[in-house]
């Protein structure tokens, strides 16, 4: 039994020992092997070392070509700019020295013909000196002939030219002078007759009154209303009279404004026909009037403006264009005025070659100060001018406005055709009322008062009343006393005449010098 356990032992320790003697049998083999993988390893490193090296030296050197092939080009580009440079500059040196060549020929040229003015200003001092020579021995036989000292001589003759030249020129001026007014007369009349015969113009006087038609006699009863209240709150409310008189189914409006009297008139008339006739109602009717008259006013303004073919005009002033339908002058309507005056205007300015819309401008415009002159002090024609510069009208108009009556000089052409248009619409026969015997009256005493004067020969009165001209005897007043004389004259037509507008004085001094040619 301890055999078997010997036995057993010893197999043990055998079969250790061979698994000990496998085992690193076995380990050595992994070791070889490790060992093999690690040079193979090794070995492929190096071969990828050697491959990556060789490709990043190939990719250095195609590099570096790339970088030399740059360079080159870029010397090349040097090379053909700077060989361009050059050749330029070859260029502008032939240039430089063909134009050295050309001015140093010029010097040359320059040379010879300064020797040659030498030459000739030698020939011409030689010249004047022989000249000289023989002008004193000229001057020296003529004094000898005629007795006289060269200054002399020459004094005689400058007189002699001086007296002819001078009535020569005399004569001429005064031909040149009588053609142009003659021309500017004919021009003028021309130009004023073509204007007149463009325009044919109905007139239609207005008055100061105003007939209302009732439809029963009854009616006038209840206009006056009980104690005459009603005809009170009427005539206050429009400040127009009415005459309610022995006049059969009629009552008259009686005012110095055609405005006032047209409203009362609306509001009478619109009264009638409603029948409920007593003060809160007329006042509410002439208010309602009052309303519907100022868009009306400014219905009539651009009716007025499109007509005369001008446009822009300020609001306000198209309403007081309006207005002036309800104003007369002498009993002329001022708007039918206006408008004569703008187509006057127009046609005088085209044949002038100004311009048309402005002249018809400054026409439409010349009296709107009228329109509210019953309202401010002072003359229409600054009050016109006043409103044209407050509403943006141009210094042109404006200054035609202010001196169509010469309240100051007229300083331009459309100054003096509004001027022009204005006499020609107020003058025409039938544009205003006034009796024969009246206007002839009234020129008599014009003349007459001037007349009266010491020193005044003639005087006539011209352009409808308008103007005075004195003619003055140049032997009793002198040219200073012209002016002293046309303001006396002036000063007593103010105190002792009642006239409509203004009066222009002119005093005439005339000397004649009389001769006769042989």
């Amino acid at each position: 039994m301890f055999g078997d356990f010997f036995l057993i032992l010893i197999g043990i320790i055998l079969g250790a020992a061979g698994g000990y003697a496998l085992h690193r049998y076995v380990n050595s083999r992994r070791i070889a092997d490790s060992q093999g993988l690690a040079d193979r390893i090794v070995q492929e490193a190096r071969k990828e070392a050697e491959a990556m090296k060789k490709e990043i030296r190939l990719q250095a050197q195609d590099e570096v070509y790339a970088l030399k092939k740059e360079q080159e080009n870029e010397f090349k580009e040097m090379e053909r700019g700077l060989k361009k440079q050059e050749e330029r500059l070859q260029e502008k040196e032939e240039r430089l020295e063909s134009k050295l060549e050309k001015v140093t020929a010029k010097e040359s040229d320059v040379l010879a013909l300064e020797k040659r003015l030498i030459k000739q200003e030698k020939s011409l001092e030689e010249l004047e000196e022989d000249l000289e020579k023989r002008k004193d021995e000229h001057e020296r036989r003529l004094q000898e002939v005629s007795g006289l000292t060269a200054e002399e001589a020459r004094e005689k003759l400058m007189t002699e030219i001086e007296s002819k030249t001078r009535h020569e020129a005399a004569k001429m001026i005064r031909a040149i002078e009588m053609e142009a007014k003659e021309e500017g007369a004919r021009k003028a009349r021309k130009i004023l007759a073509l204007a007149i015969q463009r325009y044919a113009g109905d007139y239609v006087n207005e008055q100061t009154v105003t007939a209302v038609q009732l439809p029963s006699e009854d009616m006038k009863g209840r206009i006056i209303g009980r104690e005459g209240r009603n005809i009170r709150a009427l005539e206050s409310a429009t400040g127009v009279d009415l005459i309610i008189d022995d006049t059969p189914e009629t009552v008259v409006l009686s005012a110095y404004s055609p405005l006032r009297r047209e409203v009362a008139k609306q509001a009478l008339e619109r009264l009638i026909h409603d029948g409920r006739i007593h003060p809160a109602r007329i006042e509410d009717i002439v208010r309602k009037v009052e309303q519907e008259m100022d868009v009306k006013l400014r219905e009539i303004g651009e009716q007025a403006t499109f007509d005369v073919g001008v446009h822009g005009i300020h609001p306000e002033i198209v309403k007081l264009i309006g207005q002036l339908h309800y104003r007369t002058s002498f009993s002329q309507n001022v708007l039918q005025h206006s408008l004569e005056v703008a187509f006057l205007c127009g046609v005088m300015a085209a044949e002038l070659g100004i311009d048309e819309k402005m002249a018809k401008r400054a026409g439409l415009l010349h009296d709107i100060g009228k329109a509210v002159d019953h309202e401010i002090e002072g003359p229409h024609a600054i009050i016109g001018a006043d409103l044209a510069k407050k509403h943006g009208e141009s210094k042109d108009i404006i200054h035609a406005i202010m001196a169509h009556h010469e309240d100051v000089p007229p300083k331009s052409i459309l100054a003096t055709l509004v001027q022009a248009a204005d006499s020609l619409s107020g003058a025409r026969p039938g544009a205003r009322k006034e009796l024969l015997e009246n206007y002839v009256k009234r020129l008599e005493e014009l003349e007459n008062l001037a007349t009266s004067f010491d020193g005044v020969s003639k005087a006539y009165a011209i352009q409808a009343g308008r103007e005075i001209r004195v003619m003055v005897d140049s032997e009793k007043v002198t040219d200073d006393n012209t002016h002293m004389l046309c303001k006396d004259i002036a000063t007593k037509i103010e105190n002792n005449m009642t006239y409509p507008g203004q009066i222009r004085v002119t005093v005439i001094r005339e000397r004649r010098s009389v001769g006769y040619a042989k």
